[in-house]
């Protein structure tokens, strides 16, 4: 038995579970919220961790597993974190500054608290470290993009990474020969080409900002809208939060999350059901981008929040390809689970599965693995 503390800390929050690595069995868990707001959980990250501390007791783990939304192009694996390390995590904040610097506050904290144990890096990128050139490359002045680190390097990966081994067990089937198009489908969103285990393409870029429609996030969008509302009078702060927190189904709609949104649509808001048109538009349109890029899929794979929990977008995202081998079991759709599960009607040539994520896990086995204990 192998015990992993697993931290995912955010602006404002941390959360946090305790976890056998080889059963998968969590112990505890939890969230300390509104970290630094009147009235909040803790009034620092520190504070947090040892409000976290004193539930877990006499509680030690063996290595704590850390989410790291952007390790670069440097960081294509889970690492061991040293000060050294830490430090290189800063300097890629730049990269990522919605995101990085508050995962560096979990990790300061609990590296403080448990001193005496590894702790690991686990980043959303490093899956995607396997995308080509042609992939990752941006059409841009190709001095300034290696000046300025500006290709596609993609997020969502340790869910991605889960998933992929999960639906080769659901499958049957060994990882290294199957076509997965993955569709991670949360507040933020994206969706990726597996091609034997490996991401060929994904639809998040830079940053967490391009792709699919999201909660809060525009995600494609013409990047001459942008000048025109520069030109408009709008400021660089004000244009970054209008894509990254006012846009997407909360700058349609008014409300971020999509059940609001869907109630709405169900009742006859037109606004809402327009949304959700756009939504569902682009979900079909990366599907078949990505089909193309592996030459057909084995299966196509729903996971995360909505992608778990909403049959009406996976209903839409796949209506009307039986053309294309992709049949929907309607009823099995219909259906509320939390298990892994096939919703394809059998005689679909290409499978198409809800699979729960569970980055937790993934954290805590890659964790392990680089620590090598």
């Amino acid at each position: 038995m192998t015990t992993v503390f697993v931290v995912n800390s955010g602006s404002s929050s941390i959360k946090w579970e305790l976890l056998d690595a080889e059963s998968g069995s969590a112990y505890s868990g939890g969230i300390v919220e509104r970290i630094g707001e009147p009235g909040g959980g803790a009034a620092n990250h520190d504070e947090g961790m040892q409000q976290i501390l004193a539930v877990l007791g006499d509680e030690h783990p063996a290595v704590v597993g850390h989410r790291v939304v952007h390790g670069g192009a440097e960081f294509s694996e889970a690492t061991v974190i040293t000060d050294e390390v830490e430090a290189r995590f800063d300097e890629l904040s730049v990269l990522a500054p919605l995101h990085n610097p508050e995962n560096l506050k979990g990790i300061r904290a609990a590296r403080a608290a448990f001193a005496d144990v590894p702790h690991v890096a686990v980043f959303d990128t490093a899956f995607h470290a396997t995308l080509g050139p042609a992939a990752y490359t941006y059409a841009l002045d190709a001095t300034v993009a290696r000046e300025h680190g500006i290709r596609r390097y993609g997020f969502h990966g340790t869910s991605y990474r889960y998933v992929a081994n999960k639906a080769a067990e659901l499958l049957g089937h060994e990882l290294a020969g199957l076509k997965l198009i993955v569709f991670h489908l949360g507040n933020g969103a994206s969706v990726c080409a597996i091609d034997g285990g490996r991401s060929i393409d994904t639809s998040m870029g830079m940053t967490p900002l391009e792709g699919l429609v999201m909660g809060t996030r525009s995600g494609d969008i013409d990047p001459g809208v942008l000048f025109h509302l520069g030109r408009a009078g709008m400021t660089l702060p004000q244009l970054d939060q209008l894509l990254n927190r006012g846009s997407g189904l909360l700058g349609m709609t008014g409300t971020g999350d999509m059940r609001d949104v869907q109630a709405a649509a169900d009742g006859g808001d037109t606004t809402a059901q327009e949304a959700l048109a756009v939504y569902f538009h682009r979900l079909r349109h990366y599907l078949g981008a990505y089909l193309v890029a592996l030459g057909g899929a084995d299966a196509i794979i729903f996971t995360a929040g909505v992608g778990e929990n909403s049959p009406t977008t996976r209903r839409e995202t796949v209506s009307g390809l039986g053309g294309f081998g992709i049949e929907l079991d309607v009823h099995a759709n219909s259906r509320s689970s939390s298990q892994a599960r096939v919703i394809s009607r059998h005689d679909s040539a290409v499978k198409i599965l809800v699979i729960p994520t569970n980055e937790e896990l993934q954290i805590a086995r890659e964790a392990v693995d680089a620590a090598g204990l």
